[in-house]
């Protein structure tokens, strides 16, 4: 009896280690996403970047900066992203908890998570390639916001039709499913639970990445802009009528890209 409730005490205590680890990686990435975002307007300087973003003495942005903005997307992608799949990984500790009281092998939620997030790892070195090369082509003001008309346009008209499109429908359907994916693709071990995340992660960055462009729309810093786009994404994997707000939001990216194309022609 007094074992049994040992075991019940130290699962207790996993659960609530998890869902604590999971909120102070969510309070501290948006808490100094906020602060850079804060600094940023509020002096020119990007420092997560690296950069000088206003003024008369803008510096060019070379090679080199990929580095420093491949970090500023990578924290950010943490930011938005842990919020949504916070579901999957208790879900993945509660399967391993049941695998615990049945003396089976078990492995870490961290484990997990990491490899969920090191595909938005490798997604924040290829958004980052982009945004220099958005850059360089003159197609981003200082404060990293899209400053072409036909630029926003055609992010907005791309990520709204992509609401609509069987890829969206398949990874979404994954993403909304997380107990049938996981059972289905389970793998022991450490390596086979990293695997697991880098799964998941896989289908969330198809689901989402057309979104993730957006950024470049209103600012790649604009928490409120940021903040848009992690709600759509936690509502379209977490409510029941998930799939038809994303639909409705595609209508709206169409419409509002084809405002912005009319302005642009008028």
């Amino acid at each position: 009896m007094i074992a049994t409730l040992s075991l019940e005490s130290l699962l207790r205590r996993d659960r609530c280690v998890i869902i604590a680890g999971l909120a102070g990686i969510g309070v501290v990435s948006w808490g100094y996403l906020a602060y850079e975002a804060h600094r940023m307007y509020a002096t020119g300087i990007c420092s997560c970047a690296g950069l000088k973003m206003s003024g008369p003495d803008t510096e060019a942005w070379s090679a080199g900066t990929i580095l420093l903005l491949f970090l500023m997307w990578a924290e950010m992608m943490v930011a938005m992203m842990v919020p949504t799949v916070a579901p999957t990984v208790l879900l993945f500790a509660r399967l391993n908890r049941k695998r615990r009281e049945q003396e089976r092998p078990y492995v870490p939620a961290a484990v997990f998570l990491c490899g969920y997030l090191a595909v938005w790892t490798l997604f924040s070195l290829v958004i980052a390639v982009a945004q220099w090369a958005l850059h360089g082509a003159a197609l981003l003001s200082p404060t990293m916001r899209g400053q072409s008309a036909w630029l926003g346009a055609g992010l907005l008209l791309a990520a709204g039709v992509f609401q609509f499109t069987p890829w969206k429908h398949a990874c979404l359907r994954h993403c909304r499913s997380p107990l049938e994916s996981l059972m289905a693709g389970w793998r022991e071990g450490r390596w086979g639970a990293f695997a697991m995340g880098w799964r998941n992660g896989a289908y969330c960055t198809g689901c989402c990445w057309v979104l993730m462009a957006l950024l470049f729309v209103l600012g790649v810093m604009n928490v409120l802009w940021v903040s848009a786009i992690t709600a759509l994404v936690l509502a379209e994997k977490a409510l029941p009528r998930g799939a038809l707000i994303g639909r409705s939001a595609g209508a709206t990216m169409v419409a509002w890209g084809a405002w912005m194309v009319v302005r642009a022609t008028g």
